[in-house]
């Protein structure tokens, strides 16, 4: 199998985001792979409006993100949960690169994670994605809600301490890196 190369995104803007480490985390989890950050501080831009748009067009950080999902053959995306849907900054980037290509994603393989540290694991904005996100092209392999995340991750040494989610973590990357074994063998053929 080729290399992979592997976008993370923490859908948060937080400095400390535990989206940010479940997303890392996950992407380390892949042989072969070289995994990039991606953190949404360096994609600020003005609150999304029509009139903006046709004034200015689309800011330069809209192309920067598109591009990213481009260069990208897998994605992990960790949702941040604010009052149950995604967080400001994470919408705003959707609205502006949906208007230069609907295909946000691009139809590259996703991970979906969502994290917080109450019960539900941010389950409600998952709930949200799983139902939206194929619209702007992801391609959700698999999506996991993780409760309580200071109590299954290891802040010091960075690791998922819980076996359960470690297990569902390995079982969710091994399913992605099939697709690309599967890929290469059609190639063979």
């Amino acid at each position: 199998m080729r290399m992979l190369h592997i976008v993370s995104i923490g859908a948060s803007t937080s400095l400390h985001s535990i989206n940010q480490k479940l997303a890392n985390y996950t992407a380390s989890l892949f042989d072969n792979a070289t995994a990039h950050a991606l953190n949404l501080n360096d994609y600020e831009m003005p609150l999304f409006s029509i009139d903006r748009e046709l004034r200015n067009g689309a800011p330069p950080p809209a192309f920067y993100f598109l591009r990213k999902m481009s260069e990208a053959d897998v994605i992990v995306l960790s949702l941040a949960e604010h009052n149950g849907s995604y967080s400001a900054a994470f919408k705003n980037i959707l609205d502006w690169v949906s208007r230069i290509d609907r295909k946000v994603f691009q139809d590259k393989p996703m991970i979906l994670l969502s994290t917080s540290e109450g019960v539900r694991g941010g389950k409600t904005v998952m709930d949200l994605a799983v139902r939206t996100l194929p619209f702007l092209g992801a391609n959700i392999i698999a999506h996991l809600s993780i409760p309580t995340f200071s109590s299954n991750y290891d802040h010091t040494v960075e690791v998922i301490t819980s076996t359960a989610i470690n297990s569902q973590l390995q079982s969710m990357v091994h399913s992605v890196e099939s697709l690309f074994c599967r890929d290469k063998a059609k190639i063979n053929l």
